[in-house]
């Protein structure tokens, strides 16, 4: 088990979506801030090409094309399948800021088959503080 956001989780968040299958034009440079967490603020970052995330870890994103943000109880809620991100994003609880086109082309891989396995996959090898 990887604890919710740590350097070991996003290693295996990484792993486990090298087995998404590929999606012309699907590139994004993603920035995550997450408040409130237990650690306090914690900054990650995904890089996905072609619907594939080839990238993931804690720290800064050099030039995202947008940022989520979002608290802790939140995020803790959307990763465990409690709260759908889309939402998350209508009601105002998830922010994002930034290149709105490149969010809404990728909306439609969040509702997609392959990603939803993708998200239960990583939700039975996450342990949550």
């Amino acid at each position: 088990m990887a604890l919710y956001l740590s350097e070991e989780w996003h290693r295996k968040a990484c792993e486990l979506a090298s087995t998404f299958p590929e999606v012309p034009g699907a590139s994004a440079r993603m920035a995550y801030v997450v408040s409130g967490a237990p650690e306090g603020e914690i900054r990650y970052y995904q890089i996905t090409e072609n619907g594939r995330v080839i990238e993931q870890a804690l720290g800064e994103c050099k030039d995202p094309d947008f940022t989520f943000t979002v608290t802790w109880p939140d995020a803790v809620s959307v990763q465990k399948g409690e709260l759908d991100p889309n939402v998350a994003f209508m009601q105002g609880r998830m922010k994002v800021s930034g290149n709105m086109g490149k969010v809404m082309a990728l909306l439609p891989l969040t509702l997609s088959p392959p990603y939803k396995a993708l998200q239960e996959n990583l939700r039975s090898v996450t342990e949550y503080p």
